[in-house]
């Protein structure tokens, strides 16, 4: 058995997670992306790594960015929740805000 290689472990776990989330069998999966079944699962198990050709195919299939399968699944922000309440500012309160969160950013990127 081939040794399992960090990348090859984490694109497989990624596009098992992104198949499963779009409901798709590895059987129905497979057929989709042109592979068989055999070769899907030893991608998922992280025993044999993707061709970027593959991984094109994979992404359109799942509508999903090559991000999602390449890096770890970080937990996201909540922009939105931040957006929401910001519209609900005065313009003046606005103001003050825009320019706190200017500063902040300034200061971060200096570290």
């Amino acid at each position: 058995m081939k040794d399992k290689k960090e990348i090859n472990i984490l694109v497989g776990a990624n596009i098992k997670r992104e198949r499963e989330k779009a409901g798709y069998t590895q059987e129905r999966f497979s057929e989709m992306v042109g592979i068989g079944t055999k070769s899907l699962s030893a991608i998922e198990r992280g025993t044999v790594g993707v061709s970027l050709t593959l991984l094109v195919r994979i992404c359109n299939v799942l509508s999903i960015s090559s991000n999602t399968l390449l890096f770890e699944d970080t937990p996201k922000n909540d922009v939105q929740g931040l957006t929401e309440r910001l519209e609900r500012l005065n313009p003046n309160q606005y103001e003050i805000a825009r320019s706190i969160i200017c500063k902040l950013f300034e200061a971060f990127s200096i570290e």
